[in-house]
């Protein structure tokens, strides 16, 4: 509800950080239209990391931080190997984990709650 724009890999330019989210969306009602070229000065709504093992500790920590301190709402962390979607909230710059769901899991997850996800797709076991 109420539109949004969802962009791979966009460079975040948020006052003195520099950040590149594997997934970034951001409210239509915030960000009208999609800025021309680079990089978005505009703290995204929502925020998707899809970890490895050798960006674990940095999207669960620096970027986490970082995210949070700029206003970033909901973070979203995806780890293929595990199966496992975590699903997170900033509240007064602090993340609070609303649920980790995995395998097979049906969700409705913040902040797409008005959309089902069927996680079995991402893994390719449904």
């Amino acid at each position: 509800p109420g539109g949004w724009w969802i962009l791979f890999e966009p460079e975040l330019h948020l006052r003195e950080d520099v950040l590149v989210p594997d997934l970034a969306g951001w409210r239509r009602e915030r960000m009208p239209e999609v800025p021309k070229g680079v990089p978005f000065e505009i703290a995204p709504d929502w925020v998707c990391e899809v970890i490895s093992p050798s960006s674990a500790r940095i999207d669960r920590g620096a970027k986490g931080l970082i995210y949070a301190k700029h206003g970033v709402r909901h973070l979203w962390i995806v780890d293929p190997i595990a199966r496992t979607l975590e699903v997170q909230r900033n509240t007064a710059g602090q993340w609070t984990v609303l649920g980790v769901h995995g395998d097979s899991d049906i969700v409705r997850a913040e902040p797409f709650d008005a959309v089902e996800l069927k996680l079995g797709t991402l893994w390719g076991i449904d």
